[in-house]
């Protein structure tokens, strides 16, 4: 669940304004600025039309140096704008830095809305002269000014032993079916660790979280996932720390799939008896992002035929005659077909989480993923989205 009253840990302040990116004319600018330089970690989307903030953050990231402060304009995608796309986003970097006085590249940069169109420039530059006035300690402000079709601000939080917190904000209701993570994951942490071995870590951590989550089956230009500690509350264990960070991702993942356009609930899919944890993941993540099976599961049907279905063209091994379903707890297949009450499942059906936990018959590896239903409501959000 997203956090009220959520601080952000120390060392870390955030900013929000309305630069008029948004004809809404809603927040649409922020920043986080640490006081101190961080070990960071990053992942961005495979996609080969990747995005300007994209693709400067992992030259950024190859360099191997600190960084200082994240920059996010929401409303505008900034993909798909050539070389003058990507002027602009360093020049965003740059007039950040600047106010700030650090580098450019200590300045991490972040966009999200409308693919093919410019930025305003002269209402972001003047906006990012002004974020260091607006600089405070709550997470709420920058978790909205984020957004776009979201319905809600996505925070979470963790606190390891030694007192050392881990904050994160994410943003994500459509284009979601990540090659890396969903749209934007933001974790901050006061804790010091290791950078390479973070970097390290990372991979495998996004992988369990993020490329669990899948909406509607498309992958932005512009997602990314950051984590930035900058050791302003001391040395940590660093397994510790890294099983809170998946715990905070996972949270955020998970509030991510809830919150999928038109979403009326969430779809999570276990699948365990897998030859490996990689064809466990991709048999769940298949379930999750078939419109048959998100369209049974908004409807209340309990129509597992979809999930053996979807487990065989996932790419992972399965044996029919040792594979198991069950759906929200109900035992409906076991190598056949079994008796069950389906108006009662159907019943069990109707709630905020539907869970099916299937076995694949091959192993003992396993792996979970999020979704959500299929309503009219993403129809209609989808074809009115530019116009």
């Amino acid at each position: 669940m997203s956090e009220t009253g959520l601080t952000f840990p120390l060392g870390f302040r955030a900013a929000a304004l309305a630069a008029g990116i948004k004809p809404s004319g809603r927040t649409d600018l922020s920043c986080v600025v640490s006081d101190a330089e961080c070990a960071w970690a990053f992942a961005g989307t495979r996609s080969s039309a990747a995005a300007a903030c994209v693709t400067r953050n992992r030259e950024v990231y190859g360099q191997g140096g600190p960084v200082r402060a994240l920059v996010v304009n929401a409303g505008n995608a900034n993909a798909a704008t050539g070389s003058q796309g990507a002027r602009d986003n360093a020049d965003i970097a740059d007039a950040l830095g600047s106010v700030l006085n650090v580098g450019a590249e200590a300045v991490l940069t972040a966009s999200t809305g409308i693919i093919g169109h410019l930025l305003p420039m002269d209402r972001v530059l003047s906006g990012v002269e002004h974020l260091p006035d607006e600089l405070g300690g709550e997470a709420a402000p920058f978790a909205a000014a984020i957004m776009t079709t979201d319905t809600r601000p996505k925070t979470a939080q963790a606190t390891l032993s030694g007192g050392a917190r881990i904050v994160g904000t994410a943003k994500g209701s459509g284009m979601i079916h990540p090659d890396m993570a969903t749209m934007f994951a933001f974790a901050f942490s006061d804790a010091r660790v290791d950078q390479q071995a973070l970097r390290a870590a990372f991979p495998a951590i996004v992988n369990r979280t993020f490329n669990a989550v899948t909406v509607d089956g498309d992958t932005s230009t512009n997602d990314m996932a950051l984590v930035l500690a900058n050791g302003q509350a001391g040395e940590v264990d660093l397994d510790e720390f890294l099983t809170a960070l998946e715990g905070v991702m996972r949270d955020l993942a998970r509030q991510i799939a809830a919150d999928g356009e038109g979403a009326t609930k969430l779809l999570t899919v276990r699948v365990s008896g897998a030859r490996t944890e990689a064809e466990a993941l991709a048999a769940a993540r298949t379930c999750c992002v078939s419109p048959l099976l998100k369209s049974a599961v908004h409807g209340n049907d309990p129509n597992w035929g979809r999930v053996i279905m979807a487990a065989g063209r996932s790419g992972a091994a399965l044996d029919t005659e040792r594979m198991t379903v069950r759906v929200q707890g109900t035992p409906v297949f076991a190598g056949k077909p079994l008796p069950y009450d389906a108006a009662q499942v159907s019943a069990r059906m109707n709630a905020p989480e539907v869970v099916f936990e299937v076995g694949l018959g091959v192993g003992d590896a396993q792996g979970e993923a999020w979704g959500c239903d299929l309503s009219a409501e993403y129809v209609s959000i989808n074809a009115d989205y530019t116009t």
